[in-house]
């Protein structure tokens, strides 16, 4: 299974051409894609159109969807936030580290294009879907 990031999602909606984007089209009606309820979260906040919000709401309607945090992966996500730090790595974002954190636990790949989710593939054996390397 396939978890897409909010930042390859918002370069879709934002109709931008880059490679994650293009895996990601790729991937539509093909294979599963996953989404993630912080995902979910990231994008629809920043959708100032209705319209546009609405559009958006509904493709997710339709994408498997996945509740990211219960009180063991807290933990987990805590140890790997740790374990990142003592090799000098700050992650940025809770929500990244959580997300990470979900698909390293349930085996799922994350297309991504957040320079973030690096740390996770090269430390902690996040299996990247797509190109990810040293973004945003």
């Amino acid at each position: 299974m396939i978890v897409v990031d909010s930042s390859v999602w918002i370069d879709f909606f934002n109709g931008k051409n880059t490679p994650d984007v293009e895996t990601l089209d790729n991937l539509l009606g093909f294979q599963e894609v996953a989404t993630g309820d912080l995902i979910i979260l990231e994008v629809l906040r920043g959708f100032r159109s209705d319209k546009d919000y609405a559009i958006a709401r509904s493709h997710f309607s339709s994408l498997i969807q996945f509740n990211m945090l219960n009180s063991e992966l807290a933990l987990t996500a805590a140890d790997f936030y740790r374990k990142l730090r003592k090799k000098g790595i700050t992650v940025r974002k809770t929500a990244d580290v959580i997300i990470a954190t979900f698909c390293i636990a349930n085996g799922h790949s994350l297309l991504f294009s957040d320079r973030d989710f690096q740390p996770f593939a090269d430390h902690l054996g996040l299996r990247s879907a797509g190109s990810a390397v040293s973004k945003s």
